[in-house]
């Protein structure tokens, strides 16, 4: 039998934990909507598996409940302290003045240090698109890759992303790490007893390797060889040094490093569409461009030609209508929590659920 939650009440429950952690209802009802909106697209890595260690971190004070964040701007520039509050409050922040500059100038770049692991860039891109902007995001993390030709992880799968308004189309919603793949896959394998593909991973010694165990040991390699590994860079050099937040190996592991906070870095670039020409003609040229791209001729054995974030959006659809299925470890962290803070997984199942379908 799988139990599936409905995901407005699965939001309602996570933010009652993060309420009952010390979180403000506001704040907790923005780290809840990220997380939750994750698992919809089909993030799992990125979704409510990620509140047991927010909450650990909460709780061992590893980050602030509810500090004061601070922002400075000049000009088109705003630098954002996030005083290590949790990331999808900070992102939040974030976004809120990237849209504001633009709006004021046209186009606007908010740096961002002193904060935490803040979710999928594409939950803050799906709420730029709806204001008519467009919106890049990066972000650096702590070490998982190595430079090419190193033997140890010393960047992090650092991604990028960008979102852009169609009219009748859905947006281009691209979020993507520079990884070859996400390491959680390796997590699995290794679990599983699998071996992975050849081009994923190094063992510790800097040899190439199918085994899920020696890969733990080493290190995820960059997407597209050197590319990846310089586009991971010039991430980790805007969002890290520039910001003044950490880069490299001074990003610290959530998991790992209990003594320190992350101290991420982030990046949002925002513009204006109507500051270039009026947005309607813009969202029907996007339009016009993607209907084009659909129409191409399809290579042998491909039924569609899609576009960054559709396959994301159709799972939304499905999971809101059938509901989130959520691994047996998960739940049982969830149910843990809510012991702790009086409150009821169950109360989040989808009405049908349990059920097998």
């Amino acid at each position: 039998m799988i139990r599936r939650y409905d995901w407005q009440k699965l939001a309602q429950y996570c933010a009652g934990l993060f309420t009952a952690a010390g979180v403000s209802r506001e704040h907790a009802d923005i780290i809840a909507e990220s997380l939750v909106q994750a698992d919809l697209r089909g993030i799992d890595s990125h979704g409510v598996v990620r509140a047991d260690i927010y909450l650990k971190r909460l709780e061992a004070g590893m980050m602030n409940a509810d500090g004061q964040m601070f922002a400075r701007t000049t000009g088109t520039v705003t630098l954002l302290d996030g005083n290590n509050n949790p990331g999808a409050v900070v992102g939040t922040r974030a976004l809120e003045l990237a849209l504001e500059g633009a709006r004021r100038n046209g186009s606007a770049v908010v740096g961002v240090k002193r904060s935490n692991h803040f979710g999928t860039c594409a939950y803050y891109l799906l709420k730029a698109v709806q204001r008519d902007t467009i919106m890049i995001i990066m972000s650096n993390a702590s070490q998982t890759m190595p430079p090419t030709g190193g033997l140890r992880p010393f960047i992090g799968t650092n991604p990028l992303a960008v979102g852009v308004p169609a009219g009748r189309r859905l947006p281009f919603i691209l979020d993507m790490a520079t990884s070859v793949v996400a390491r959680g896959k390796i997590i699995v394998a290794a679990q599983k007893g699998e071996s992975i593909p050849p081009g994923w991973a190094i063992d510790k010694y800097g040899n190439p390797t199918t085994d899920a165990n020696a890969a733990l040991e080493g290190s995820v390699l960059p997407m597209a060889g050197a590319k990846g590994y310089g586009i991971s860079l010039f991430i980790d050099l805007l969002c890290g040094v520039l910001t003044g937040a950490g880069f490299g190996r001074y990003v610290n592991n959530m998991y790992e490093n209990w003594d320190e906070p992350q101290n991420v870095g982030h990046m949002f670039i925002a513009f204006d569409i109507g500051k270039f020409m009026p947005t309607e003609l813009f969202k029907e040229r996007v339009d016009r461009y993607i209907e084009e791209i659909k129409a191409e001729p399809r290579a042998p054995g491909v039924s569609e030609i899609l576009i960054p974030g559709e396959l994301e959006h159709r799972k939304t659809l499905e999971r809101k209508s059938r509901g989130i299925a959520l691994p047996a470890s998960v739940e049982t962290e969830l149910q843990g929590w809510g012991e702790r803070f009086g409150l009821d997984l169950s109360s989040a199942l989808l009405e049908e659920s349990p059920y097998s379908r």
